[in-house]
Formats: structure tokens, C-alpha cells, sequence
């Protein structure tokens, strides 16, 4: 039973809206009898840092309030520790609270997913000990998050979208190596994706059908498109549709090792470090709040 919970969270991220959210969320977490532990920093990592010491401070739960990459950052202060985690999606893109069924305009009903106490195990992705909980990006869609994250403006899905037009113009496919559960494949593409869940960058479902808690992870690759016939496709990743499109490619592992010149991966919106990455499934390595509709094995 969750009886105590430490609250993360960076004021100023989003506007603001972490802040906003917290004044929300906090007061209810307290009238339903738990009691509150409150993480704040000045900055994204500087408030991951706190969570280093949740685990030894004997709290049962820590609650997340922020976007994908506060959600990155304090898994891995949390590293081993098998405290539930709740997320108050407040970010541009809530891929993780999109994952988990997690309400992303109001941060009530995601207070009250904590406090119902329902959880579910889900794996992780592990890239050289980071860990992963939506989708690792190489390629097209790297370059993309590079572009995005660079930009002020505007802020969510729109953000994304603008990047990916720009990117374009100067984008060409890539030679890959890739090896695959011990299998090697060598290959052109436009980017491989891959995913523990299904969506990244605010919706984009290009890893549609990963399951996170399976025990595997889906490895997408999308080959050599035009420029024209990318931007013809792109509205279709918010579907998940591009998978019956003829560059697409799937497969299901437990390990893929990611190699090619230039690129940078991402996870969950983060940036990794170049390629080459080997990523690793860790089954049913953290247990996420969420609600009660939508409980799974603890």
C-alpha cells in the first residue's frame, strides 16, 4: 500500500505548466492521506538529481510531474530501486502518460490514477545502462529530435511537425548495419527505429504494435523514400498505418545493435550519444501507475 510519495518536478519547465500542475496535484495526493515528499529543481537534471535519494528515504512511490524526458531522467536516478512510478504528463510530446492511459490535459485524473494505486510492470530498453521506456530513434527521426530540440518555438506536436519539414530538404538515406538477436543485416534506409512501446515525438506511432511487456522490443526500419513520397507518409505514423506502406520493415527481438556514420540516437526524447548503440530488453524492470481501467501484472 502507497502510503508516502516523493514529488519531482522542475517549476519552471513547460511555462510553467509543471508548477501549475504541481499546485493541483499535490493538495489532492495529501487529502487522500498520503504524505508528500516535494523534489524541486532549477532545472530538469538538477531536480532528477534529487531523486537519487528516494530509495533510501523510504518513500513508496515517486510521482513525475513533467514531460517525457523529466520521466527519462528520473528512471535512471532511480536505477535498480522497485519504487512505482506515476507520471503528470505536463511536456510536449507525454509519449510515456500515452503508454500507460494516462489523462494528458488534466493532471486530476492522473493524481487519482496514483492514488487508486493500481500499477503495471512494463520492460524497459536498455542502451549501455540508460534506460528507455517509449522508443530509440536513429536516423531521419533523430535528425529530427536534434532540429526540435534546438527550437523555442512553437512548443508541442507543431514543433515537431516544422522540424520534420525542415529536415527534409536535406536529408538522404543511410547505410545501416544492423544485428539482430545475433542475425547481421546490412541495408539503406531512412531511419531504424526501436521501440519498447509504440509512439514517439507527441504521437507518432512508428513503432505500432510494440507491446511493453512482452519481453521484446520492435525494431522498425523504414527504407529509401522520396522526399515527396516521406511527406506523403508522415501523416500516417499518427495512425499507425505506414505499416502496410512497402518501406516498411519489422522485426521483434531482445537485442539489436544499431550501427551507421553520422547518426545520433534518441530515447524518449533524449539524446543517447552516436551510433553504434547496442539496445537490450530488461523484462518487467519498473512498475508505472495507472488507472484502474487499465491494470496489468504487478
Amino acid at each position: 500500500m502507497t502510503r508516502s510519495v516523493a514529488v519531482l518536478l522542475n517549476p519552471a519547465a513547460g511555462r510553467g505548466r509543471s508548477a501549475r500542475a504541481a499546485a493541483l496535484v499535490v493538495p489532492r495526493l495529501e487529502q487522500s492521506g498520503l504524505r508528500v515528499q516535494q523534489l524541486q529543481g532549477r532545472t530538469a537534471a538538477e531536480a532528477a538529481e534529487q531523486a537519487d535519494g528516494v530509495a533510501r528515504a523510504g518513500v513508496d512511490a515517486l510521482v513525475v510531474i513533467g514531460g517525457d524526458g523529466m520521466v527519462h531522467l528520473a528512471l535512471q536516478a532511480l536505477g535498480d530501486a522497485d519504487i512505482p512510478v506515476g507520471v503528470i504528463p505536463t511536456g510536449s510530446g507525454n509519449d510515456v502518460a500515452r503508454l500507460l492511459g494516462v489523462d494528458r490535459t488534466d493532471p486530476v485524473p492522473a493524481a487519482d490514477a496514483i492514488i487508486g494505486g493500481a500499477t503495471r510492470r512494463l520492460d524497459l530498453a536498455d542502451v549501455a545502462g540508460t534506460r528507455v521506456v517509449t522508443v530509440v530513434a536513429t536516423g531521419f527521426d533523430s535528425r529530427v529530435n536534434e532540429r526540435a530540440n534546438a527550437m523555442r518555438w512553437p512548443a508541442g506536436q507543431l514543433r515537431y511537425t516544422i522540424a520534420t519539414l525542415a529536415e527534409l530538404r536535406v536529408f538522404e538515406p543511410v547505410h545501416y548495419s544492423l544485428e539482430l538477436d545475433g542475425s547481421p543485416y546490412q541495408m539503406e534506409a531512412m531511419l531504424v527505429a526501436v521501440g519498447n512501446g509504440p509512439s514517439y515525438g507527441g504521437g507518432l506511432r512508428i513503432c505500432e504494435g510494440a507491446r511493453p511487456h512482452d519481453g521484446l522490443l520492435d525494431v522498425v526500419v523504414i527504407r529509401p523514400l522520396s522526399k515527396v513520397e516521406l511527406v506523403r507518409v508522415y501523416p500516417r505514423l499518427f495512425t499507425g498505418s505506414h505499416v502496410r506502406h512497402r518501406a516498411y520493415e519489422h522485426h521483434r527481438v531482445r537485442t539489436a545493435t544499431v550501427a551507421a556514420p553520422g547518426l545520433v540516437a534518441y530515447g524518449d526524447g533524449e539524446r543517447l550519444g552516436p551510433l553504434p548503440i547496442t539496445v537490450r530488453v530488461v523484462p518487467g524492470s519498473v512498475r508505472f501507475f495507472v488507472p484502474s481501467d487499465r491494470p496489468g501484472p504487478a
